[in-house]
């Protein structure tokens, strides 16, 4: 039987996914229920990779969880992307992991199979499906969705100078903190997963940086997207 679990780092992430749930239950902040007729599994898993691959760990072991979708916010980081913009991952890579003293390249993890995780291309669809049917209500109006890779690490990006050095390293679409480590134990499982983010910040393509904060229109326009995306699922 599929299972969809859904993880944000934050509540606001997963409130509205966690009000529109039928026949719910809960157990340890994890909240199942049915989603469109699809039984889902929904947790806020708190702030940074620890906390966000605990929670895909359990979300597939412990509650059953057959894919897993991360939704949230993140900082734009990919040409011409604006803010409250969509980024559907194509893969997932850690922008802190470092082990160049041992002569391997930022970014690898040593002994795995791949250190780049690629999402499920039939989640990547049901995403760019589900935001072209809400594209033309007031919030979706005027934005966009792209493919492109999701860099993670334990660092919230607010200089142009850190952006642009982890741009050079793996030109990610965006940045963020959770998504590569729950990309990365969904890969250990053999988990499809999707990780899907609206920008809430970015710094601009001109020569002035800008730098503005949506985190709550964000959440809420990527957990509608999400809500599409399991009715196709």
């Amino acid at each position: 039987m599929q299972r969809i679990g859904i993880i944000g780092a934050m509540d606001e992430e997963v409130s509205y996914l966690k009000s529109i749930a039928e026949d719910k239950t809960e157990k340890d902040g994890f909240v199942s229920g049915k989603i469109g007729g699809k039984e889902v599994v929904i947790v806020m898993s708190g702030i940074g990779k620890v906390n966000a691959a605990l929670c895909a760990q359990r979300l597939i072991r412990e509650f059953g969880a057959t894919r897993v979708i991360n939704t949230g916010i993140a900082g734009a980081a990919g040409k011409g992307l604006s803010v409250l913009d969509m980024v559907a991952s194509t893969d997932a890579v850690y922008h802190d992991f470092d082990v160049t003293g041992f002569g391997y390249k930022p970014t690898v993890i040593p002994r795995m199979e791949t250190s780049e995780f690629k999402a499920d291309e039939r989640m990547r669809k049901a995403a760019l499906e589900s935001f072209n049917e809400l594209k033309d209500t007031e919030d979706f109006r005027n934005h966009k969705i792209v493919e492109g890779r999701i860099a993670s690490g334990d660092q919230f990006i607010s200089s142009r100078e850190v952006k642009d050095r982890i741009i050079a390293l793996c030109a990610p679409a965006c940045v963020e903190m959770e998504g590569a480590a729950i990309a990365h134990a969904c890969f250990v499982n053999k988990t499809p997963f999707l990780i899907l983010r609206c920008m809430s910040d970015c710094a601009d393509d001109g020569e002035e940086a800008t730098y503005s904060f949506n985190d709550k229109t964000a959440a809420n326009m990527s957990a509608l997207t999400v809500k599409g995306i399991i009715e196709r699922l």
